[in-house]
C-alpha cells in the first residue's frame, strides 16, 4: 500500500486530502505543522509527501530541508496558496519534485501523486 503524508497548517486541508486518497487504497498520515510532519517522516517513511509552504514555527522549505538530509530520494511535492517563484526556484534546488498551488484541483493533485506513485515505492 502506498504511504502519503500530508503536512498543512490548516486541518480542513489534511481532512479533505486524508478522505480523497485513503478511497483511493493509500495510507495517509497527516501532520500540522513541519515538526510532527518529520517525526512522521521519519517513521513512517512514506512513499510521497505533500508538504505545504506556508506554516507556523518551520515553514515548507525548512521542512523539506530536514525531510531531504534524512532521505534525499523522498518525493516531496510543495503545496501554496501564494505563487512565489523565489520559493518555488528554491523547494526545487532543494529537491522537491512539483509546486501545486491551492486551492486543490483533484483531478490535478490525483493524476501528479498516481504518476510518482506508479514510479516506484522506494522513497
Amino acid at each position: 500500500m502506498t504511504k502519503i503524508l500530508v503536512v498543512d497548517d490548516e486541518i480542513d486541508v489534511c481532512d479533505f486530502v486524508r478522505s480523497f486518497f485513503e478511497e483511493r487504497n493509500f495510507q495517509v498520515f497527516t501532520a500540522l505543522n513541519g515538526s510532527e510532519g518529520l517525526r512522521i517522516f521519519k517513521r513512517e517513511k512514506p512513499h510521497i509527501v505533500l508538504l505545504d509552504v506556508r506554516m507556523k514555527e518551520m515553514d515548507g522549505i525548512e521542512t523539506l530541508r530536514k525531510m531531504k538530509g534524512v532521505n534525499k530520494k523522498a518525493k516531496v511535492i510543495m503545496v501554496t496558496a501564494i505563487e512565489d517563484q523565489d520559493k518555488m526556484d528554491t523547494a526545487r534546488k532543494i529537491g522537491a519534485l512539483e509546486y501545486i498551488t491551492k486551492p486543490l484541483v483533484l483531478e490535478n493533485l490525483e493524476s501528479i501523486v498516481m504518476s510518482y506513485a506508479k514510479e516506484g515505492k522506494n522513497a
